[in-house]
């Protein structure tokens, strides 16, 4: 490669004249012909040449112009016709492919359409076409994957209109799979049906929602189903909070209990637990329903477990939601029963919904900056190229 191809980027290019005015013009020409394109032979003559000024990239504060000699070549060998073509420069295309990417980064790390157009000299229409450029091009190859082998898959609010759309989370490797608009079966049916691989599905992690299980079920044959510890840990801490209003409700008011009630046994200080068992020696029932829901969440949070040591762990638990079956927690033992097979399954595995919560969580900044949407299509494009894409914009 020439000194010049080296300071441009550009191989095969011959620097004419260089003027710097309110940008750097650059005047160029190729310095070797190329064989023909259609049938490799060197027998080419020039037929014509015209100028192309493309836009090529930013030197500190200024624009790169190149203005471009093109040669119109013809083949002697099978008479045919064509022109010059440039590394990196589409034919008809008035910037390189290095300037348009440059300004897709810049706005998608942040830089607004307005910003963009003072500084690389497009106008704010351009700067929105490039961008939906490369996000179809990452769109199409990451439309080509194949379902996860541990699919996370949980709900977020949209907009009123819409309401709640489904992420689809690959749990193994912290990226969002997919977003689509909806939460019911009937609304996810077209797409969970042309998914494909999803007989691959190992592991589906959800929180204890009937809908999303039934999808798991039908959709998902092979994968083994696992509730989400969080979602189990809340749900237990709501029927206990419950009870405890029903039985003092102005001590339910009372927020410096609600957060002692609220935690582990095992995070508060001795001094901590000593004025919480004296309140709760005022409700003697009260104070059995903690012991039990203390001892209910450290069932919850196993994981990790063998087989065996499952199947041992399996009938203490068991009694202790009989046990709960016969007192005001009846409720809740019911709901730990019916969703027992994913709970047990919990205890072998320890990915949870944790990291689709955090997504969620990103997507909500995502809707923000963009002061909400009204397409669908174009908040799922955002949402993959930022939380679903990664290393795939390298190699657009």
């Amino acid at each position: 490669m020439s000194h010049a191809g080296r300071i441009i980027g550009i191989p095969g290019l011959e620097i004419e004249r260089v003027v710097r005015r309110k940008g750097i013009e650059v005047w160029a020409k190729p310095v070797h012909r190329p064989p023909c394109k259609h049938c490799q032979g060197n027998g080419l003559r020039i037929k014509a040449t015209y100028l192309r000024t493309v836009k090529h990239t930013r030197q500190g504060n200024q624009v790169m112009t190149l203005h471009l000699r093109v040669p119109k070549y013809h083949c002697q060998e099978c008479k045919r016709y064509f022109r010059h073509s440039f590394t990196g420069i589409r034919p008809r295309y008035r910037a390189s492919e290095a300037y348009r990417l440059e300004v897709f980064e810049a706005h998608d790390g942040g830089v607004t359409q307005r910003k963009l157009s003072r500084t690389h000299l497009i106008s704010p229409a351009t700067v929105e076409r490039w961008y939906q450029h490369h996000i179809n091009q990452k769109r199409s190859e990451g439309d080509r994957r194949y379902c996860p082998r541990v699919l996370g898959i949980d709900e977020h609010f949209f907009t009123r209109k819409k309401g709640y759309a489904t992420t689809l989370t690959d749990l193994k490797n912290h990226k969002v799979f997919d977003v689509q608009l909806g939460r019911s079966e009937l609304s996810l049916r077209r797409y969970l049906k042309a998914l494909e691989g999803r007989e691959r599905v190992q592991v589906v992690v959800m929180d204890l929602s009937e809908t999303y299980r039934s999808i798991a079920r039908r959709y998902f044959p092979n994968a083994a189903i696992v509730a989400d510890r969080f979602h189990v840990v809340r749900l237990i801490n709501q029927h206990f909070l419950s009870v405890w209003k029903q039985h003092d409700p102005e001590g339910r008011k009372n927020r410096g209990l609600i957060s002692l009630m609220r935690r582990h046994q095992w995070n508060l200080r001795d001094e901590q637990h000593a004025n919480l068992m004296q309140y709760l020696a005022d409700y003697p029932v009260l104070q059995a329903l903690y012991v039990a829901k203390q001892r209910l969440i450290r069932f919850v949070l196993l994981k990790t477990l063998t087989r065996k040591k499952a199947s041992i762990k399996l009938p203490v638990f068991m009694r202790l939601l009989e046990e709960l079956a016969e007192s005001p927690l009846r409720a809740l033992a019911n709901t730990l029963r019916s969703w027992l097979k994913p709970i047990v399954a919990m205890w072998r595995f320890s990915k949870s919904n944790g990291i689709t919560e955090g997504f969620h969580s990103k997507m909500e900044i995502i809707s923000r900056r963009a002061y909400g949407f009204r397409n669908f299509e174009n908040y799922r494009i955002r949402v993959l190229a930022h939380c679903g894409w990664d290393g795939i914009i390298n190699r657009v």
